[in-house]
């Protein structure tokens, strides 16, 4: 049951006979508040049933964070009266949903669709919190009311912000490959072609039988191999929760593995991700060998993305030596395994540190940290006493990191350390610089 504006109006016409009446004001009020409510109980009694609207929605097509889509329903009046009234589309306010509210005029056995826009402001699966629909007596005093649950979710796709670096990125992957970079034998590289020798080559790099064949030197080229192994783990742990300027660590994470994933799947790599903590809460494979080709990259890309969007932080530790063994159980085969987690002193001494010998003895194995940019303003803010006190708790917190930083680089693991915009260009390049090296 519902009562609408007019009555209050009605009440307030009321008024009028009692000021008129003084003697008699308080049965003149009773009287006609009585009238109304029975005004009231005949327009409700005689408004349709909203019941009698039959609710579907249409799939909610995915976008991406802070992107528009929309939510269609469709409304079909299963009655044999014509409705009138409204209808509201509800959703939750990260879902950003925008014009809900719809008048219904619907004659009997039609069907009309309504139109809700969304922006989602978060990152995930944003539902549907209930359809109301109201419909309205024949005075317009009064109506019945319900609240059904449709369901729907608008799945919010990581924005993948550093897709701006892509263009130039793959301009040096393209330098790289052009200059088949390495000519001389060396780790992770492949035999390219044959060419005489010239001042200045690696004598190990000679090809004996051909330079008999030939009767003059020929050496070998290499060129680094294609088809290696990236392994991006992804650790959605209590440590990515932390926010760092508006968004959780674990977003700034994604973005870096996106642009990463972008280059290497690009440079015919194969790239697998596995997310989780105590449990793998994604896993995405490359599904085959690395094409290099830009189908292969979207498509890749896309699963990457639809993975992603559901994950959030939870607050647990994370069991890194079942994320080892997942690892493990992706690939026997030497990979650059790439850890997406918070370079948090406790954390990775009590967590990661004991799985690290095995995962370096097996595989190239990189750290990639999101920074915080707040704490190198509070080293540098110095303005009071409260001030300084912070400048110390920050300093002592970026020594703590330096000095697990040291201990990990000692163990072998390389440690990218970047704020969020910064992250993913950092480990690219050093993608980039591992390929160069023929390190992959």
């Amino acid at each position: 049951m519902i009562i609408r504006g007019p009555v209050a109006g009605l009440i307030l016409v009321g008024l009028v006979p009692t000021a008129l009446l003084p003697g008699r004001a308080g049965s003149v009020a009773a009287l006609w508040l009585l009238g109304v409510a029975v005004l009231v109980l005949v327009d409700i009694l005689a408004a349709p049933s909203p019941r009698a609207i039959q609710l579907t929605r249409d799939p909610v097509p995915q976008v991406r964070l802070q992107e528009q889509t929309q939510t269609v329903l469709s409304l079909t009046n299963t009655g044999a009266r014509r409705l009138r009234g409204r209808v509201r589309d509800a959703w939750v306010p990260s879902a950003g949903a925008e014009g809900a509210r719809h008048t219904l005029d619907l004659p009997a056995g039609e069907r009309r669709r309504v139109t809700t826009s969304l922006r989602p402001i978060r990152r995930g699966d944003r539902p549907a919190t209930g359809v109301t629909v109201r419909t309205h007596g024949p005075l317009g005093l009064a109506g019945r009311q319900v609240t059904v649950q449709i369901p729907g979710a608008v799945r919010s796709l990581p924005p993948f912000r550093s897709r701006r670096h892509l263009e130039s990125k793959l301009a040096q992957l393209r330098q790289l490959d052009g200059r088949s970079a390495v000519r001389t034998r060396g780790q992770g590289t492949e035999f390219d072609s044959l060419r005489d020798y010239v001042d200045g080559d690696d004598v190990r790099s000679i090809d004996w039988r051909a330079t008999a064949r030939r009767q003059h030197a020929v050496v070998r080229t290499w060129q680094p191999e294609r088809d290696r192994r990236v392994i991006l783990v992804l650790d959605t742990s209590r440590t990515s929760a932390a926010r760092v300027g508006d968004e959780p660590r674990l977003d700034a994470a994604m973005d870096a593995a996106l642009l990463l994933t972008a280059v290497a799947s690009r440079a015919g790599d194969r790239v697998d991700l596995i997310a989780g903590d105590r449990v793998v809460r994604a896993r995405v494979g490359a599904g085959g060998a690395g094409t290099g080709s830009s189908t292969g990259t979207s498509s890749l890309l896309h699963r990457m993305v639809t993975a992603m969007a559901p994950l959030e932080p939870v607050l647990l530790e994370a069991d890194w030596p079942m994320l080892a063994g997942a690892i493990t159980g992706t690939t026997r085969r030497r990979a650059l395994v790439v850890l997406l987690t918070s370079l948090e002193p406790a954390a990775v001494e009590e967590g990661l540190l004991p799985v690290l010998p095995s995962l370096t003895a097996h595989h190239r194995v990189v750290l990639a940290s999101v920074a915080d940019p707040g704490l190198r303003s509070l080293r540098e803010d110095l303005s009071g006493v409260e001030a300084v006190y912070d400048a110390a708790a920050a300093e002592r917190t970026d020594s703590l990191r330096q000095r697990t930083a040291t201990g990990l680089a000692r163990l072998g693991v390389t440690v990218v350390h970047e704020p969020p915009e910064e992250l993913p260009v950092g480990l690219v390049d050093h993608y980039l610089a591992l390929k160069a090296q023929g390190l992959l």
